[in-house]
């Protein structure tokens, strides 16, 4: 799953207990200073993707002519654009593989910046990072559908991309990770 800048916040504080509550890990400066750090690197990662597809978009648009005219599949051109321009721009497409790479970048910044202190293997505490990560993702997947059920049933209706839809997404987003405990 796609990893949006709304999420970022979220899995950050996880990453961040996750550490704390592994027992392997001792924070120096505490959790916060530990989420705003692994906050900035999935943010810097999410902004080279965001560049990426923005370029892809343009190359698109500028060639819109020939793909109406060689009828082709405007979304399966998107992919395989953005899959040869990937490396150029840094982003791992395989998700598996990027998550693994963002763990060991976060690793690397809390340790760079002295806000972790362990006794055992990197991989371990990577591990931990890419275990809060992925479970954070199928976590907000799970909260996301809870969320658009409860929308579904208000009487009025809401619209989504509305300023109303966001702030009634939110607000509900953020109920439903106090719910069930993870805010």
């Amino acid at each position: 799953m796609k990893v949006s800048l709304t999420h970022v916040p979220h899995i950050a504080t996880r990453i961040a207990v996750d550490l704390s509550r592994s027992g392997l890990v001792t924070m120096t400066k505490g959790l916060e200073s530990t989420a705003k750090e692994a906050e900035k690197v999935l943010t810097a990662n999410i902004k080279k993707e965001m560049a990426l597809e923005e370029k892809v978009k343009e190359i698109v648009n500028a060639n819109e002519d020939q793909i109406d005219f060689y009828l082709a599949d405007e979304r399966q051109l998107f992919f395989m654009i953005k899959k040869k321009l990937a490396p150029e721009f840094g982003v791992v497409l395989s998700y598996e593989d990027r998550y693994s790479d963002i763990a060991h970048q976060i690793l690397n910044e809390l340790y760079e910046e002295d806000l972790i202190n362990y006794d055992v293997s990197e991989n371990r505490i990577k591990n931990i990072i890419y275990d809060a990560i992925t479970g954070s993702i199928a976590d907000s997947s799970e909260i996301e559908s809870a969320v658009f059920q409860k929308i579904k049933s208000y009487k009025r209706n809401l619209i989504p991309g509305t300023d109303e839809y966001e702030i009634v997404y939110e607000k509900l987003y953020k109920d439903e990770l106090v719910r069930r405990g993870m805010a």
